[in-house]
């Protein structure tokens, strides 16, 4: 702890992301980013890019990029929020719409960032333990009346709670606000989006660093009632009234053109989740079944840190936590038909 830190700063235990090496040395399987390459389209927007832009101030409401997706998802203007990525946006919901009086409820096993942002936005929590084969237990949720977040397909586990589901949760607890973190939704389930209209409490947050192919771009939304966009807004401009770049809002306008491409990649990556699978299994791993961009893994004479050791030695990256419930695991993203193929070949080593 330094002298001139604030009282915040030193409790603070932050998240810690993925790596990110230098170069190409490394198969990185670690951080859920696409195998792929944007949209051509996006390819086009970067070339035709006006440098001249990028000495005024982005459109602080994004715009265009708003009115792209409300013609997306069928819904109106003032129903979308958008930040510097998901992260943002849910940081902003954490201070804007779950600091309540009624303890924050969430899944012990989920996204890590969730503990962090109670933390620093002093929001109260109560972690809800998830079942023994790591699914969701909807009825644990229900008729307590306090502020919810589930990411669905839940990270790290990639498990999947559908939507009647996701109704039920949101219709039984009709006062607190209802956050369904969607990161990975294109990869499998249903989008709790259509019930935006039906719900005042439900708010729906995605992003396009995953299926769209734009992590470095940090782009991310949200979707919910005009009085939820509303908080997000007021606390955004209260922070940083140009949260997204003016080459970001054009990227990922220019991806929304392209719908084949987006469906395209997300059916290669979902049959390599598949055949990755089926491969894993045959080399004595236990794999739950994720409608996410990478699978949890398990093997038997493995941990989830000695899996990272020996593929690291291999040049090959993963996600492993040392906290309970996960030390047997290891989280692997889903790569290219190649990628997956070269990993099954070292992990066969591996297990021999």
């Amino acid at each position: 702890m330094n002298r001139f830190w604030s009282d915040i700063t030193a409790r603070l235990k932050p998240y810690v992301p993925g790596e990110q090496p230098a170069g190409d040395a490394f198969l990185k399987l670690n951080t859920n980013e696409s195998p792929y390459p944007p949209s051509s389209k996006v390819n086009s927007t970067v070339l035709d890019f006006s440098l001249s832009k990028l000495s005024l101030y982005p459109d602080p409401d994004c715009k265009m990029l708003v009115d792209a997706l409300s013609r997306r998802f069928n819904v109106d203007y003032e129903n979308i929020f958008v930040g510097n990525g998901s992260d943002e946006v849910l940081a902003h919901t954490f201070a804007g719409l779950l600091r309540q009086e009624r303890p924050l409820r969430f899944p012990d096993i989920s996204y890590g960032f969730y503990t962090v942002w109670a933390n620093l936005f002093d929001v109260k929590t109560e972690v809800i333990p998830i079942k023994s084969d790591y699914s969701i237990d909807v009825d644990d949720y229900l008729d307590i009346d306090a502020p919810i977040i589930i990411a669905n397909p839940n990270a790290p586990t990639g498990l999947v709670l559908a939507l009647e589901d996701i109704e039920r949760l949101v219709s039984g607890n009709p006062n607190s606000v209802v956050v369904i973190d969607e990161a990975y939704i294109d990869y499998g389930g249903d989008s709790a989006v259509p019930l935006v209209k039906k719900f005042q409490n439900l708010l729906v947050v995605q992003t396009f660093s995953k299926s769209r192919a734009l992590a470095g771009t940090r782009v991310g939304y949200a979707i919910g009632q005009a009085h939820l966009i509303q908080a997000l807004k007021r606390i955004k401009d209260s922070f940083n009234s140009y949260p997204v770049d003016t080459f970001s809002q054009a990227t990922a306008v220019a991806s929304l053109a392209d719908d084949d491409y987006f469906k395209e990649c997300c059916d290669r990556i979902c049959k390599s989740r598949e055949s990755l699978t089926h491969g894993l299994i045959n080399l004595g791993f236990e794999v739950l079944p994720s409608q996410a961009n990478f699978v949890l893994v398990s093997h038997p004479d493995l941990s989830g840190a000695s899996l990272y050791n020996e593929l690291y030695k291999r040049k090959i990256l993963i996600r492993y936590w040392d906290i309970p419930r996960l030390q047997a695991y290891a989280r692997i993203t889903i790569g290219s038909e190649r990628q997956c193929k070269q990993l099954l070949s070292e992990l066969e080593k591996i297990v021999a």
